[in-house]
């Protein structure tokens, strides 16, 4: 099979983004649900992984493992924010309308955040942190506890490194006319940004608040402090206001002004003075 070109990407994304906003409430938060579960369980996969290691070797099994996670939305069929960020192209093409994306951004995102937290009280209750001694229970604290000591600038830029690459990804895929030119094109940027420990705002609706659940364990909660992790702003108030807000706003601009709005200028966007002025 062939491969669509950049042109015919950004114009096929037009049916696309106009069929995400046409769809109802109920559909967008079920959709996005899943999404997020799927996200969520690469992330406990990843951090498994990752527990197992050190270091490099661990971030590079966790690049391994975590692009699983937008596979299955791709594939399996879901609704995903931060992929949701390209709807950018049929806006600027005037086939949907600001209010229509930014209702599409809002259900799916409340979907991911309630498909996350519940694969995050499923690993927590069915104590699948308790891994290896415990020892995934402790790496799922110690990964929490570095996203929200972030300072807001260096949360946002992360993020939006993160989703200029993930919207990378779903433009790859959307490329491939094949399942395995799709994973293949979603594989490589998602391990890069994972290596790269950029930010990613619905993966951080599950690492955060599984380190919350964690840390309300005692056991794992005396294993963090032994182990020198520092999870003084490792609360709900953290999460929300010192990772998710500045990494979401993030995500918004790598994915919506970093890929979706150049593709629109350089394939889409009509030449007014060509228009005007005819050849000829």
């Amino acid at each position: 099979m062939g491969l669509y070109s950049p042109k015919e990407i950004a114009a096929n994304y037009i049916n696309i983004g106009k069929a995400k906003a046409a769809q109802s409430i109920g559909k967008l938060l079920v959709l996005g649900i899943l999404a997020g579960a799927f996200i969520a369980l690469a992330g406990v996969g990843a951090n498994t992984a990752s527990s197992t290691a050190s270091g490099s070797v661990a971030r590079l099994l966790s690049g391994i493992v975590f692009p699983t996670g937008l596979v299955m939305v791709l594939l399996a069929g879901s609704e995903l924010f931060t992929g949701n960020n390209l709807m950018i192209i049929p806006l600027l093409e005037k086939e949907i309308r600001f209010a229509a994306m930014m209702r599409n951004w809002l259900f799916v995102y409340i979907g991911n955040l309630i498909g996350s937290l519940l694969v995050a009280l499923i690993a927590f209750y069915g104590q699948q942190l308790a891994l290896f001694d415990g020892g995934l229970a402790l790496t799922t604290i110690k990964v929490a506890a570095n996203k929200v000591n972030y300072s807001f600038d260096k949360a946002f830029l992360l993020a939006v490194g993160c989703n200029f690459l993930v919207c990378i990804a779903v433009w790859c895929s959307f490329a491939a006319q094949s399942v395995s030119g799709k994973v293949l094109g979603v594989y490589l940027p998602i391990m890069l940004f994972v290596l790269a420990g950029f930010e990613h705002s619905v993966a951080n609706m599950y690492f955060i608040p599984a380190g919350i659940l964690a840390l309300t364990d005692p056991a794992y909660a005396v294993a963090a402090g032994g182990a020198g992790i520092n999870t003084a702003h490792l609360t709900w108030g953290g999460f929300l206001l010192r990772n998710l807000l500045p990494v979401t706003l993030g995500n918004i601009v790598g994915g919506s002004f970093l890929v979706g709005l150049p593709y629109w200028y350089v394939y889409l966007k009509r030449d007014k003075s060509k228009a005007t002025h005819p050849a000829g």
